[in-house]
């Protein structure tokens, strides 16, 4: 018979390799940005709420908040590192004004998890009241980071084009909160199993939206691509004009 503790261990690990593949899931998105030297439309704001999200689960699954929770601390610190790099590259390729709303951002994280971290320690003296502390507010700010994307979900409904809400992220994000939820239930943890399962509702909206607008954005790249190469035929020709009056004179 096996344990609940081996079947939690095991459901741990592949949540974390699914939070890792989360995390790597933009991958792409940024090579195309570093690529580009531009963010385009894509929003910074899932980002940054993923890493004041990761800081506070890596708060929550610290010895003196929450002990015996090394899975998490480990898929944690991981993701924060990974999702740091993506804000850095916002910070770099963003224009002057989203890059100072970024950076605004990030350093608010930082104070507000820090100060939480800061009260916890000296106010609250006992695990239980430490963990539901952190645990309540770790899954208010889990909640948040999943609807982060709503933002960019409207968009899509309002331009029926998904170009800028990534498949590879929204599959990522079902996957790793179906995980998450599934840990959280042996035993039951409220704190984990809230913002993992309204993550797992919202990635499904994601793939939903996906599904609806594919043909209509693979419709407008292409009509976005003929009209760029209609206007390079443009300026060839007016170049090679312009080459041959200067030659005929």
């Amino acid at each position: 018979m096996v344990s609940h503790d081996t079947i939690r261990t095991a459901v741990g690990v592949l949540g974390n390799m699914s939070s890792i593949m989360l995390a790597l899931s933009p991958l792409p998105t940024f090579y195309s940005i570093w690529k580009k030297r531009s963010v385009e439309q894509f929003s910074p704001i899932p980002y940054v709420a993923t890493v004041i999200t990761c800081m506070m689960w890596l708060l929550y699954g610290l010895p003196f908040v929450h002990p015996h929770s090394i899975l998490l601390i480990t898929t944690c610190s991981s993701s924060l590192v990974i999702e740091l790099f993506y804000v850095l590259l916002f910070l770099l390729y963003s224009h002057r004004r989203k890059r100072l709303e970024v950076l605004i951002m990030l350093l608010a994280s930082i104070v507000i998890v820090g100060v939480v971290a800061l009260l916890v320690i000296t106010l609250v003296h006992t695990h239980e009241r430490r963990s539901m502390i952190v645990g309540i507010l770790a899954g208010f700010v889990g909640i948040m980071m999943y609807a982060a994307p709503l933002s960019v979900m409207k968009m899509v409904v309002q331009t029926k084009s998904v170009e800028y809400m990534p498949l590879s992220l929204s599959v990522a994000t079902f996957i790793n909160c179906v995980c998450w939820t599934a840990y959280a239930l042996i035993p039951f943890d409220l704190y984990i199993i809230i913002p993992n399962g309204a993550g797992v509702l919202l990635a499904i909206a994601q793939l939903l939206l996906y599904a609806m607008y594919y043909k209509s954005t693979q419709r407008q790249i292409e009509a976005r691509r003929r009209k760029e190469m209609a206007m390079a035929e443009v300026v060839v020709m007016r170049d090679g004009g312009l080459k041959v009056g200067a030659t005929t004179v």
